[in-house]
């Protein structure tokens, strides 16, 4: 973990927006502005999953580079506050999480919570809103988004069998290919909707794609696959042609409202 005593909640990797793709990662990093100190926390919670979302970012990464798109990821550390959910989600800035109290997130006072919003939740999605525009008046055709997300192989005493998830609500455009493709190898077993539902209402993938129309992924890789430089080069090396190829399908750029399963939008 690092801290910097000036604190941008995001960076941008730039990249040829017109290819009409985005890269996303919302728990890039497990870092805390200079004021938060640790939040109560001893140094070993942040090598956890519970702080960021291990390897994610040295895929989104070696992912950018490799495919040429650009990429939005958030600087925060989830504990924070987590930029992967809607503003009224009772897990937006947690308290307890996988076992461990949160001491700088209790009490939480409503001002706090509201300087949390606008210091860091807020300018991330106007970043993530800021880059699918662009693409989107690059090219002249809705964008296809891909957030990259990783998950831990145990919780809570249960074993996840998965070595790749693909999380997603009503728009299968992107979600099937990228899956039926995943599971051309035959050594990888890969989640539909696992380890997680994809269906989160006010989540990044609900904010700025489903309510667009626009095609999107989300696609969680196994901590233990992706830990090292070694591990992510790898997972970069296997989704650039898969990402690519489900780029160029036509019916990715097309805007097309499909709904979702947590309600009306």
């Amino acid at each position: 973990m690092t801290r910097n005593t000036l604190f941008a909640p995001f960076e941008i990797i730039d990249g040829d927006r017109a290819q009409g793709l985005v890269l996303l990662c919302d728990h890039a990093r497990r870092d805390l502005p200079q004021e938060y100190g640790d939040l109560g926390l001893p140094p070993e919670e942040f090598e956890r999953h519970i702080a960021y979302d291990i390897g994610a970012e040295q895929v989104t990464r070696k992912l950018a580079a490799m495919i040429g798109a650009p990429a939005v990821m958030a600087n925060f550390s989830r504990l924070l506050i987590d930029p992967n959910r809607g503003e009224d989600d009772p897990t937006l800035i947690r308290q307890l999480y996988d076992g461990s109290v949160i001491p700088g997130n209790y009490p939480m006072s409503g001002e706090e919570r509201e300087r949390r919003l606008d210091t860091f939740y807020r300018p991330y999605h106007d970043a993530v809103g800021a880059m699918i525009a662009s693409v989107h008046r690059e090219t002249g055709t809705a964008p296809f988004i891909l957030s990259v997300h990783s998950f831990t192989p145990v919780m809570q005493g249960r074993i996840r069998p998965w070595h790749a998830g693909v999380l997603w609500d009503m728009d299968h455009r992107a979600a099937w290919p990228l899956i039926e493709m995943l599971a051309e190898d035959i050594g990888l077993v890969v989640g539909d909707n696992e380890p997680y539902d994809g269906a989160l209402r006010g989540d990044t993938m609900y904010k700025h794609c489903i309510v667009n129309g626009f095609a999107h992924a989300l696609i969680e890789i196994r901590q233990d696959l992706i830990g090292d430089d070694a591990g992510a080069g790898a997972w970069a090396n296997r989704l650039a042609p898969i990402v690519d190829a489900i780029n160029r399908r036509a019916d990715i750029h097309e805007v097309r409202q499909f709904g979702s399963r947590t309600g009306p939008l």
